[in-house]
């Protein structure tokens, strides 16, 4: 499966973006999804993930609240919603898929990933 990210930009403290995630293929349902955010120097880190049903979500502690995952299987896509956004949220944003037994937390347990997009917060 191919993942392109979209919805990235420059938007100040306190303001709002909505990343979007397209899967080519007909399997998307067969697949849960994350998000997942580098920073410079940083490590890339878990963000939220939601199962292949949507019906199961998991946020890291420092988007809980303000940050939301959805995804519409009818259109191979996957959203996140972040609002109140803040400085420390400034990273390229990933989206990936996992087909297999699903750690949704875990990077390595992702099988494909999308090229980023730009998340940019200024204070």
């Amino acid at each position: 499966v191919q993942l392109q990210a979209s919805g990235g930009g420059l938007v100040q403290a306190g303001g709002s973006l909505r990343l979007s995630c397209a899967a080519s293929g007909r399997t998307f349902s067969s697949y849960a999804m994350g998000w997942f955010r580098q920073a410079p120097g940083k490590e890339r880190e878990f963000v939220v993930a939601i199962s292949r049903a949507g019906d199961y979500t998991y946020y890291a502690d420092s988007v809980k609240d303000r940050f939301t995952i959805s995804r519409d299987n009818a259109k191979n896509t996957v959203y996140l919603q972040m609002n109140s956004l803040k400085p420390e949220d400034t990273a390229v944003y990933y989206c990936a898929a996992e087909g297999g037994i699903w750690s949704p937390r875990m990077k390595d347990k992702y099988d494909y990933w999308g090229r980023g997009t730009q998340v940019t917060v200024s204070s």
